[in-house]
């Protein structure tokens, strides 16, 4: 078994298979306690990053990945969209920069990106940058050149997971490799971007599966600095509509090895949070998740509203993001905006009908 100094101070790039597997059979108890330690020697354990997610190309993606509703293989009635106008974008970003986000997150359902949507998507990174909010993008497949040139325009993150474990990921995904998805990754950290890579847990893969994740990302060359762990979220149409619940306590076991295997990573409690309670998420926040998305929808899938996690935040006392005001006053001051902002939204859609 690993000793609490151990996980505390080592960062490594060579977990074997038998000590992740050993940390996942750790008593709960020791395996939050040791996850909270390593958490404590790296960051402030009552603060949360906040990013915001925007859908900037909605749908009739190629690629046939069985989790996700914006594949053009399956039927799940969403309504495709092309990529949005830059100002519609960077009126979103004006928009969770005054809720509290401090990186703004723009994903579009893509293989890869095309050439001629490289000038749009430049200009919504300069925009984005120009308002001080950090940039994060998830575009699909890059080559070096494309890494390089929004690397160039000022973006600061690039999300590319790797899902699940190279053994499972032929189950879910065929359309394209998981070599492919380390050749991204590569190109990302060449071109000098900081890597945004996770996965998703509950899509019936084995518990070796959530050990084989996290041990390909914590053996990259160079930690991620940020893990989104994603519960599954089953979508009518998709493959894994009727995917049987993964058990939370195991969900949140792999936020806290996830933590101990790359103790300076921001661990981001991702997509499937609308389906936790607030207890639940409360555990993940012991296990070491440190960052969350803001906002109703995470591209196509619910997210809790933004007045709930001020909420559940004020409760726990955990404050949004670091270098920020938010004294007493100042979180009741968002706080009312938020909840005024839904009120107004609920008001406008009742009218509507």
């Amino acid at each position: 078994m690993l000793t609490n100094q151990q996980t505390a101070s080592e960062i490594r790039h060579n977990w074997t298979l038998a000590e992740v597997n050993a940390l996942f059979n750790l008593p709960f108890n020791d395996l939050l306690f040791q996850a909270q330690t390593v958490h404590r020697q790296h960051f402030d354990p009552n603060e949360v990053q906040v990013s915001t997610l925007l859908s900037i190309k909605t749908g009739a993606c190629p690629e046939d990945c069985k989790y996700c509703p914006q594949s053009a293989r399956y039927d799940t009635g969403l309504e495709k969209e092309r990529l949005l106008e830059v100002e519609k974008v960077l009126e979103t970003a004006r928009h969770a920069k005054a809720t509290g986000s401090t990186r703004f997150c723009m994903g579009a359902a893509w293989r890869n990106p095309k050439e001629r949507d490289m000038p749009y998507l430049v200009q919504m990174i300069e925009g984005v940058k120009a308002l001080g909010l950090e940039t994060c993008m998830t575009l699909g497949m890059l080559s070096r050149d494309q890494a390089l040139a929004l690397k160039q325009a000022g973006l600061d993150y690039y999300n590319h997971n790797l899902d699940t474990s190279p053994e499972f990921y032929g189950e879910i995904i065929t359309t394209r490799t998981y070599q492919e998805r380390l050749d991204t990754l590569s190109n990302v950290r060449e071109a000098g971007m900081n890597v945004c890579s996770g996965g998703i847990v509950g899509m019936g893969e084995a518990s070796n599966d959530r050990s084989g994740l996290l041990m390909q990302l914590a053996n990259l060359e160079q930690h991620p600095e940020s893990v989104p762990i994603n519960m599954l979220v089953k979508v009518e149409g998709t493959p894994l509509q009727d995917q049987e619940d993964l058990e939370p306590f195991e969900f949140v076991r792999t936020i806290a090895v996830a933590r101990i295997m790359m103790p300076k990573s921001h661990v981001r409690l991702s997509a499937g949070r609308e389906a936790m309670n607030e207890q639940m998420q409360a555990l993940c926040f012991m296990a070491g998740a440190n960052s969350i998305f803001y906002g109703c929808k995470l591209l196509t899938t619910p997210n809790p509203e933004t007045d709930k996690d001020l909420l559940l935040f004020k409760k726990l006392g955990i404050n949004p993001e670091k270098g920020r005001d938010y004294s007493d006053e100042a979180h009741e001051a968002v706080l009312r905006e938020a909840v005024q902002e839904q009120q107004q939204e609920k008001l406008f859609h009742n009218a509507a009908l």
